[in-house]
């Protein structure tokens, strides 16, 4: 039977959701009305950071969801069992576990100091295995379940390392628990994907890590994203797993064909992200810097 299109009465456990492309996809969900756990270590206002797990739970329910606001480092894996446990018995299971928390430093090798490398692989890498370990059991019970990655494909080129090799390893290392997750899990019926996307997303991070300025305006909003990923969940968990896919290249296959509304400023040429070949075509009508 084919998967509703909606995710009304499903259940996403999404990690770093107080705020950015985590927030944007945990709203998606919402407006079906689902329950969405919102798994983020910001408790209390940060000074530039925007949101907390508070604000985003409120967010959450204005927008027609449940949201349940946990307080979760996911370096520390009793927080995180104990989150997902609760998820579950809160809501009556887990259906979707998108793994979004992620750290990021841009520094070539002589300028990342260890405790800035153990961070990142903590949080990106780790996290997302022991965050995926912990939700599996409730997935393998769930009528559709998916578990995403907010992470790159697979292509193993030199220049996607050597600018900044901690934090290529750290993403990559996400990537790797997609390709082996999906192939360990598709006899349960649990799908396993990446995205990823193919311009710059107007976050936190490109705001204060990346620069800011320039690059904001011509990122796309984090509603895209939000919307690919809805895309994928409500795809047939047994049939589409184990795949690296781009943005706009899943909405497009939906059958969108104006990307505009997506652009912080519509018009002007995108910035790529990295991690994506140039090669690789975008949709019709997608300018890019």
């Amino acid at each position: 039977m084919k998967p509703s299109a909606s995710l009304s009465g499903k259940t996403l456990f999404i990690t770093g959701a107080s705020r950015g492309i985590g927030l944007a996809i945990a709203l998606r969900a919402a407006r079906d009305g689902a329950n969405i756990a919102i798994a983020a270590k910001t408790d209390s206002p940060h000074p530039k950071l925007p949101g907390t797990i508070h604000t985003a739970a409120a967010e959450i329910e204005a927008a027609g969801g449940k949201a349940l606001p946990l307080l979760v480092d996911v370096r520390d894996e009793n927080q995180v069992r104990e989150a997902v446990a609760k998820t579950a018995e809160t809501f009556g299971g887990v259906d979707i576990c998108v793994n979004n928390a992620s750290a990021i430093h841009l520094s070539n090798t002589l300028n990342t100091d260890m405790k800035r490398y153990d961070l990142m692989n903590q949080v990106n890498t780790r996290g997302t295995f022991v965050t995926s370990q912990a939700c599996i059991p409730y997935l393998k019970q769930a009528a559709n379940p998916h578990i995403l990655m907010l992470s790159p494909p697979l292509e193993m080129d030199a220049k996607w390392f050597a600018p900044h090799l901690a934090y290529s390893i750290a993403k990559f290392g996400m990537s790797l628990c997609v390709l082996g997750l999906a192939e360990e899990f598709r006899g349960d019926g649990v799908a396993v994907n990446a995205l990823w996307p193919r311009t710059a997303i107007a976050t936190a991070a490109v705001e204060f890590a990346l620069g800011g300025g320039e690059m904001m305006r011509r990122s796309r909003k984090a509603e895209i994203m939000a919307d690919a990923a809805h895309a994928i969940f409500t795809q047939p968990s047994r049939d589409y797993t184990g795949q690296f896919l781009v943005d706009d290249e899943v909405l497009a296959a939906q059958g969108v064909t104006d990307f505009a509304p997506y652009s912080v400023t519509p018009g002007l040429p995108l910035f790529r992200d990295f991690f994506l070949d140039p090669d690789r075509p975008a949709p019709a009508g997608v300018e890019l810097a």
